[in-house]
């Protein structure tokens, strides 16, 4: 099977490829715009491999997104190009809105003339499959059940209703033009590589440096959280098993309050390299809040692990042992980031909320 991946030098990208070459004999055309937050060095012994192709384009681009097509022949596409950073989302909305909505409808139009003109086997084999976000469907109270396939939508940020917006295109190019469309909404993504502006990678090297680790209002907002190689390992699922028109909540029943999750990482941190001046929870600091922040996001996976036969390895705490020991074995690379690609940033001030 030969995919054509978008945003494969990202965070989540990177770590389907790196299963794709690692764990199966599929082949990948990688199309990555290589922004800011891409690292081709997250592919990892996949980034020279003979059944993988990078290719430089914008998804916005509608002559390269048909060249792409046409040249490689792909099977399926899976679809994970985008902007999700919510704090961009708010401070510049308009790129998230080129990236993720136009981009998408680029990309559909695309891959649906392509599709269209495939012999008629195929056609009928061929998927469109397309990475999205529990963010679409808004927040949680304490209490409420976690979100399903069925959830209606209510997106509250700039990032969550690009989202939206993308994924209403995917199931609209599936039902009035019958692509074969799949969908995918998962929770926040963890592990190794992630570019350091999220939760996770931002508290692990804040606290290494004794700065400051900030919270947005009292740290009460939930997250669900799964390992990245974990839901690399379902999108594979999906993209190979999945019925076209369906959508696939990917979760990992592992929700944790933003607190909570600052605490685990100053302890983790604490019992691996000990900070002479204290513990770290010295360093946590409660921020105001940001504009618009969901209290509380949470997947109930029920129906994926069913009908997919699958269900995520990783609990959070081995997880998260994996991830920061990935980030205190890796110092080269975000040490490399935060000098050069922040540079006039106030990365070490980035909100710690997800």
């Amino acid at each position: 099977m030969r995919l054509l991946l978008t945003g494969g030098c990202g965070f989540i990208g990177s770590a389907v490829i790196r299963r794709l070459i690692g764990a199966t004999d599929h082949s990948v055309v990688n199309v990555d715009k290589l922004t800011y937050a891409a690292s081709e060095d997250a592919l990892e012994d996949a980034r020279g491999h003979h059944r993988h192709t990078l290719i430089q384009a914008d998804i916005c681009d509608t002559s390269a997104m048909r060249e792409v097509l046409a040249t490689h022949q792909p099977d399926a596409v899976m679809h994970l190009a985008a902007e999700s950073h919510v704090d961009r989302s708010i401070d510049g909305p308009g790129v998230f809105i080129q990236t993720n909505v136009v981009g998408t409808y680029v990309l559909l139009e695309a891959v649906r003339g392509y599709w269209a003109a495939l012999p008629a086997a195929r056609r009928a084999a061929f998927r469109f499959h397309h990475v999205s976000t529990d963010e679409v469907f808004g927040a949680l109270g304490d209490g409420d059940a976690p979100f399903t396939e069925t959830t209606p939508y209510d997106p509250r940020s700039p990032y969550s209703a690009s989202k939206a917006a993308s994924d209403h295109l995917v199931r609209a190019w599936h039902h009035t033009y019958g692509l074969p469309t799949l969908v995918s909404n998962t929770t926040n993504n963890y592990g190794p590589w992630q570019f350091p502006e999220k939760l996770i990678p931002l508290v692990t090297l804040n606290a290494l440096e004794g700065k400051s680790l900030p919270v947005y209002g009292d740290g009460a907002n939930q997250r669900d959280w799964i390992f990245v190689d974990d839901h690399a390992e379902a999108l594979l699922e999906v993209v190979t098993r999945g019925e076209p028109g369906g959508t696939y909540a990917v979760g990992a029943r592992q929700p944790r309050s933003n607190l909570q999750v600052v605490r685990a990482i100053c302890a983790a941190l604490d019992a691996r390299v000990p900070d002479p001046a204290g513990p770290r929870e010295r360093l946590i600091t409660y921020v105001a809040d940001r504009p618009g922040h969901d209290f509380r996001y949470e997947i109930d996976p029920s129906r994926t692990e069913a009908s997919l036969a699958w269900k995520a390895p990783h609990d959070f705490d081995r997880g998260l042992a994996r991830t920061i020991d990935w980030y205190l074995a890796n110092r080269p690379w975000w040490e490399g980031i935060r000098a050069a690609r922040y540079a006039g940033e106030r990365l070490g001030t980035k909100s710690a909320a997800a």
